[in-house]
């Protein structure tokens, strides 16, 4: 059985249609990569898994357990940790205030300890930041905290929504290591992302979505060996602007 398992959801900001009946499945220790342009309905799906937006059909069921309907902060508590868009760390809080944050659903002041030494020393310039507000941090280093905030909750998936967005290129080359390292950890990860190219490096299955459908699923090489696709969405490594409909 699949560790997260998504089928026909539909998702509708009011008279307009974002998801039209997206089905997928992440199984434990995977990597799978969710694409599409701008608008194809990819943030809307992960934004139905972590509780935010209610599906209006359809079902997303999460080790066995159904999240429609549940909270963000009990999703959290199953297993799932966002590292959502744009990073939203708190900029005026210190690194370490940052991480404890992530931590805030662990009772055991031992673990959580465990897990900030842990996590400074997978990330050494969180160490040498920790006293440091997170926003003098650069934008790679902000998507590194942001990622070990995240992992503070000891969670057993991470949705990493456009983690290299806005960075520049060698900082995304940094950020597509780090998610090769996590995925090398173990850490099941489903990872939206635009550049396709660096993406398709890394995950084991993808799904295409386009105008609110799955429109391919399968592996990288699958889809690399479909020259329709090809051509259509992955010119020059991100994706071809062929979609206008809501996110």
């Amino acid at each position: 059985m699949s560790l997260l398992a998504i089928d026909d959801i539909h998702v509708n900001y009011g008279a307009i249609s974002a998801v039209r009946g997206v089905s997928l499945t992440v199984d434990q220790g995977e990597v799978v990569g969710l694409i599409g342009v701008n608008g194809a309905g990819k943030s809307t799906t992960m934004l139905s898994i972590v509780g935010v937006v209610k599906p209006q059909r359809g079902t997303i069921v999460y080790s066995g357990q159904s999240l429609i309907g549940q909270s963000p902060e009990t999703i959290l508590r199953l297993g799932i940790a966002p590292v959502m868009e744009g990073r939203r760390i708190f900029p005026s809080l210190t690194v370490e205030e940052n991480l404890r944050l992530g931590a805030a659903t662990k009772k055991d002041k031992q673990q959580v300890e465990q897990d900030i030494d842990r996590w400074t020393t997978f990330f050494p310039i969180l160490r040498e930041r920790f006293g440091k507000p997170a926003g003098n941090l650069s934008g790679g280093q902000q998507q590194m905290l942001a990622v070990a905030r995240a992992l503070m909750s000891r969670p057993t998936m991470l949705l990493m929504d456009e983690p290299s967005l806005g960075l520049s290129p060698k900082l995304v080359g940094d950020v597509f290591a780090l998610i090769r390292e996590l995925r090398d950890m173990g850490m099941t990860i489903l990872l939206v992302e635009q550049n396709v190219r660096m993406t398709l490096d890394i995950v084991n299955r993808v799904y295409l979505l386009n105008t609110g459908r799955v429109e391919f699923a399968g592996t990288p090489d699958e889809l690399r060996a479909r020259g329709d696709v090809e051509r259509a969405y992955l010119h020059g490594g991100g994706l071809a602007q062929k979609s206008a409909s809501p996110a």
